[in-house]
């Protein structure tokens, strides 16, 4: 382990990697920081930068900027009242309170430290649980890998906000996406309209990029956001303050931390999931529920949610690393971004890549630290960030998409892609159905069918075996706990207040 351990720091302490940081987080709190805009565009808007890095200053550069960009949209909403990432959303409504109350600075140096604190926490859930579950899944067989991406699948539909059946349609968008091109199992092409670039099947980048990227301008350009006069912020004295607030709820801090570090190791869940779970326990449990929200604005639910936020962020890694399986958006783009590089998340990190693996953990060390000192120079500069054309920033938007797209395979098919995934994304948001399940069922699809092709085909269509292996069977008892689990809740409820 020493070993293991050194190694990733050469990689870390590598001054590329050392850059890459630094920039990468700038960029995230940049773009967090304004409306509308999400870490996950970020992400996506990252990605033809890392065609020209090694595997760890690529890993490094989203790890960083994702971390940077979920505290960071706490300032529009601070300020604004408008949230700039969906897990902000949670507690939005309380910042602008404070703010309006003369403690905008206070309310997010409570979120900053919270976040920190959270990220650190989520980053020890990483570090010791990832690892136990990549030995386990060691054991996996075809059969195991295909109730892990089902049991993925569910989750995605589950734990989606808003309407479950809306849900459910992106999660069918998804799969049918991942079925264009050659079939598995006979390299029968679908859905491929006679065009042979399509026989590789729609690449997942340029897919990601038009759903987060183009959507989001598409967006933009039909009902603009309105900013009204932005406030002056003066942190003067705001520090002090903002660590004794803290302290005053570090059970919310630790409390929300544990719901983050749990709630995002669900495949699909991410940090908005979180930050609205801790948020709505933080509101039950509290005697100053009546402060919350509309009322005065409170720190106490802005440092159990700020905490689940980034806390979700490091337990999405688990699923990640240990199967393969991505636990929100953002490591979806990561699974690109290292299959790209050559890299096949999963089990075989533990063996085979144990430098690249330590070097992930550290990085997300260094990336929460670095986050207090740029956090608290951006609540300085919040100010002057919202004063950013948009106009300007979304035309940066579609240069990037597009030069992106193109450079995977220098052909215009993947621009192609980009753009109908963007129209694609846009509608769906003009239905309120969630993008999420579609990116998961894209990355799921694949492995779902894979692996049951490679099952009926060892047993020669016994499907038995799907169901008698005692892993195989725990997961099945997983997904349907998952799947029951809610309307048996509310069944529960509606009885009780009856």
């Amino acid at each position: 382990m020493a070993a293991d351990i050194q190694a990733g720091l050469e990689l870390v302490l590598d001054p590329t990697t050392l850059l890459v940081v630094v920039l990468a987080g700038i960029f995230g709190l940049f773009i967090g920081a304004l409306p509308g805009m999400t870490a996950t565009l970020a992400a996506a808007l990252l990605i033809p930068f890392t065609f020209f890095l090694d595997p760890v200053p690529a890993i490094a550069s989203i790890i960083t900027m994702s971390a940077m960009a979920i505290f960071a949209g706490d300032v529009p909403g601070a300020l604004l009242r408008i949230p700039g990432t969906p897990s902000s959303a949670a507690y939005t409504e309380d910042a602008f309170r404070m703010t309006q109350d003369g403690k905008g600075p206070v309310a997010l140096g409570v979120s900053l430290v919270a976040s920190v604190l959270g990220g650190l926490f989520g980053s020890v859930v990483l570090i010791f649980v990832a690892p136990v579950l990549g030995e386990f899944a060691l054991r996996f067989t075809s059969y195991e890998y295909f109730w892990v991406a089902v049991l993925g699948l569910t989750a995605a539909v589950i734990i989606s906000r808003g309407s479950q059946i809306k849900g459910g349609i992106a999660l069918m968008l998804g799969l049918l996406i991942s079925t264009i091109g050659l079939d598995v199992s006979i390299g029968y092409p679908r859905f491929t309209f006679g065009e042979s670039e399509l026989y590789r099947g729609v690449d997942f980048i340029p897919a990601m990029i038009g759903l987060f990227g183009v959507s989001e301008v598409l967006r933009n350009a039909t009902s603009p956001i309105h900013l009204g006069p932005v406030p002056k912020v003066s942190s003067r004295g705001s520090i002090r303050e903002s660590l004794r607030t803290v302290w005053r709820y570090k059970h919310r801090v630790g409390s929300g931390s544990v719901i983050g570090g749990a709630v995002g190791s669900l495949p699909g869940a991410g940090a908005d999931i979180a930050a609205w779970v801790s948020y709505a326990v933080t509101k039950n449990t509290s005697r100053n529920a009546h402060l919350f929200g509309r009322g005065k604005g409170h720190p106490e639910p802005i440092a159990g949610a700020a905490a689940a936020n980034n806390a979700g962020l490091g337990s999405a890694f688990i699923p990640t690393l240990a199967f393969g399986i991505p636990g929100d958006t953002i490591t979806a783009i990561l699974i690109g971004v290292l299959l790209v590089k050559g890299v096949t998340p999963g089990p075989q990190l533990f063996t085979m890549n144990t430098d690249m693996l330590y070097a992930i953990y550290i990085v997300f060390i260094v990336a929460n630290l670095l986050l207090l000192p740029l956090g608290f120079l951006l609540i300085r500069a919040s100010s002057l960030v919202l004063q950013v054309p948009r106009a300007t920033l979304l035309a940066i938007i579609v240069a990037i998409s597009i030069v992106g797209s193109f450079a995977i395979n220098n052909g215009y098919l993947e621009i192609t892609i980009m753009l109908l995934m963007g129209v694609l994304g846009f509608l769906l948001e003009r239905a309120k159905i969630p993008l999420a399940p579609v990116v998961l069922g894209i990355v799921l699809g694949p492995i779902v069918e894979r692996n049951f092709i490679q099952s009926v085909i060892k047993t020669n269509w016994d499907l038995g075996q799907f169901f008698t292996r005692p892993i195989s069977a725990g997961l099945i008892v997983l997904t349907a706990i998952l799947l029951f689990a809610p309307p048996v809740i509310a069944t529960l409820k509606r009885r009780m207040r009856d």
